[in-house]
């Protein structure tokens, strides 16, 4: 498991440091990259470019690993996700990746998960619940 540990860690690592440390080593040719939005990467080569694009665009702040479950060919990491793009925006949230490994530890599918952090109780004040009149995030 260490070494499935270690791979995700540099992966998130490649992130903070805008650095292609090794994306030929971690995935598959044929992966299956699913970010909790909506994009969805096939392959190997379209990571790589969505990785050097995306980094002329914006900043990963932080990304840190709270905890790893490992069963079988498949690892969920949650985390903690902060990012400021170039325009200003920044986003955080809460979150998961849902990885499944080849028997040689290369990434076969990753998926990730997002959980808003501006959470509330809907049934504070009443029976009835008050949602927020806020348009919901992209996850």
């Amino acid at each position: 498991m260490n070494e499935r540990e270690k791979i995700i860690r540099l992966w998130f690592d490649m992130w903070i440091k805008k650095a292609d440390l090794g994306i030929d080593n971690i995935f598959t040719d044929d992966v299956v990259y699913t970010e909790s939005w909506g994009p969805k990467y096939e392959n190997r080569k379209t990571v790589k470019h969505w990785f050097d694009e995306w980094n002329t665009r914006g900043s990963v702040l932080v990304w840190e690993i709270k905890q790893f479950f490992h069963q079988g060919n498949q690892t969920i990491v949650e985390w903690y996700f902060k990012n400021k793009m170039n325009n200003g925006n920044v986003e955080e949230f809460d979150g998961i990746s849902l990885i499944v490994w080849t028997q040689d530890n290369k990434i076969k599918s990753l998926k990730e998960f997002g959980c808003n952090l501006h959470n509330y109780n809907p049934y504070r004040d009443s029976d009835i619940p008050v949602f927020r009149e806020e348009k919901a995030n992209w996850f």
